[in-house]
């Protein structure tokens, strides 16, 4: 069979939009403010053999990672018609543990009893609550242990019918077990969704039309990839950063790269890195993967399709037991969120030398975590919440960086004032842009966020954060943006946090986020 150029693009578009479709169902469909609103979520489509063929334009983060939970799942379990895997194992290619994945297998219709699937969809969402031992599973922790249910590869959908005694254990050991039930729904419906468009669109094409595109996509993306690398001056880049801290002591933890383009192939070779830390910001080796993968999509050109054909011309080096390749059972709630964005910084710095036209300063570089949970009289029910702030974007040689938005390995929303009061025991009291916080230069980094809660319940409040001590880089004698700052307002007094910390509030206390601004870029005028 010959490609045929205009049925590739139909291919690209149908795989895509069958992707886009389960974000829909997973997001109207769920019950937390964290899903509903926020987006905290992604869903891709993989072939028989376990490699992604498309995703939807959800969170890089979860989507470079999730082929390895695919993977696992196949690994694990002899799928049937009807079955859905759940996991949420960073080691065994999840992210930290609030990330549930589930798994569907979808066979071809007709197809005989034995069969193995010709595909298989998934999503993975940001549960707001998983256990552990603090409220939204974000604590701060020193062991996987303290951070909520571990759940290995395990069938949860039977034949078409919940695993009921695996999901009352579940619920049985989290906070909100009533918003956790209700989105477990919502993400099996999406895969539902993702199952029956699939298999219309076998049953319409033909089952060797559909495997003959889904690969030649994967090729197509492997050449484009291929080009864009090939374009850039071959030669060896290196560059480091630092994260602040771990939350217990540890301070100025190196995260460096080198990354050696050869032709149409490059190395990311992360060897050298600070050896994995007591605290969470550890960081799983899919999770490395997913920083590469998202830095040199972000080279090619938007048309072509996101999949496992833009890892084939990258080899990425990680040591085990390190900080960007942690060991079981290292503490990673952190990792995820943190971590990953400073891999993404570090990869970028390193490009900066090879095509300093192209590459932006340093971004936000922190997702600005607050996890909030407790007992809401006016409700009569537990609550938990969690969000990731946005910052500055970094700005380049095309232009200043972006103000108040989410960057590089996060994709969500913000949660609307009148959401956020709706559903949890606050008040907003200030949300604005941090003016004069990006970095200045002759493009300006995009400025920060400012968010200022006030408590009208009681409840525990954790902060995972960074870019409080280190300031996102700027380039090209841009100059770096401002750090962000942590505050508590305590009986009218203010309190400075630091990047990570955990404290009880009470009725009337405030927590103040201003989040970082992105490095500018070239020299002021």
């Amino acid at each position: 069979m010959t490609v045929n150029p205009i049925l590739l693009e139909v291919y690209k578009n149908r795989f895509a939009s069958i992707a886009e479709e389960m974000g829909v169902a997973l997001q109207r469909t769920s019950f937390s403010p964290n899903i509903k609103e926020r987006r905290d979520f992604s869903c891709a489509l993989f072939n028989g053999q376990g490699e992604m063929v498309a995703q939807a334009e959800h969170i890089p983060v979860h989507l470079g990672s999730m082929p390895l939970s695919v993977r696992a799942a196949m690994d694990a379990i002899r799928f049937r018609p009807g079955d859905m895997a759940i996991l949420n194992n960073p080691f065994q290619g999840g992210t930290h543990l609030p990330d549930i994945t589930l798994v569907a297998p979808v066979f071809a219709p007709h197809s005989p009893a034995g069969s193995p699937p010709c595909f298989y969809v998934a999503n993975r969402a940001h549960h707001a609550d998983v256990g552990g031992m603090s409220a939204g599973s974000m604590p701060m922790s020193t062991s996987i242990f303290q951070e909520g249910v571990i759940i290995p590869p395990l069938k949860f959908v039977d034949g078409g019918e919940v695993n009921q005694s695996l999901l009352q254990f579940f619920l049985a050991n989290v906070r909100t077990p009533h918003e956790r039930e209700g989105d477990f729904a919502a993400q099996m419906m999406a895969n539902l969704t993702g199952v029956r468009r699939l298999q219309a669109l076998v049953a319409t094409h033909g089952l060797e039309t559909c495997h003959f595109y889904a690969s030649a996509l994967l090729d197509y993306a492997e050449r484009i990839t291929r080009q864009a690398i090939a374009a850039l001056p071959d030669g060896s880049y290196a560059f480091e950063d630092m994260l602040d801290d771990d939350g217990q002591g540890n301070t100025d933890i190196r995260i460096q790269v080198r990354v050696d383009i050869q032709g149409d192939g490059a190395r990311i070779d992360f060897s050298g890195s600070a050896p994995q830390t007591r605290g969470s910001v550890n960081a799983v080796r899919a999770i490395a993967l997913s920083a590469a993968l998202y830095v040199f999509r972000c080279l090619t050109p938007g048309s072509i399709p996101t999949n496992a054909g833009c890892l084939r011309p990258l080899e990425i080096v990680t040591e085990h037991g390190s900080i960007v390749d942690a060991a079981f059972p290292a503490a990673v709630a952190a990792g995820n969120v943190e971590t990953s964005q400073r891999l993404v910084d570090v990869i970028l710095g390193a490009l900066a030398k090879a095509a300093p036209a192209i590459v932006p300063a340093a971004s936000e570089g922190t997702m600005n975590n607050l996890t909030i949970g407790g007992f809401d009289p006016a409700k009569g029910r537990a609550f938990s919440y969690y969000e990731t702030m946005g910052g500055g974007m970094g700005a380049s040689a095309s232009g200043p960086g972006a103000s108040g938005v989410q960057s590089h390995m996060t994709n969500t929303m913000n949660t609307p004032v009148e959401a956020l009061e709706f559903a949890y025991p606050f008040v907003v009291r200030e949300y604005c842009l941090r003016r004069g916080s990006g970095g200045a230069g002759q493009h300006k980094g995009g400025d920060g966020l400012v968010r200022e809660i006030e408590l009208t319940a009681e409840a525990e409040a954790t902060i995972l954060s960074e870019r409080r001590r280190n300031a996102p880089y700027g380039l090209a004698g841009g100059q770096p943006g401002k750090p962000g700052r942590n505050t508590a307002i305590i009986g009218g007094e203010e309190l400075e946090l630091g990047g990570k910390c955990s404290l009880r509030l009470f009725p009337g206390d405030r927590l103040r986020l201003e989040t970082p601004g992105g490095g500018g870029f070239g020299e002021k005028e």
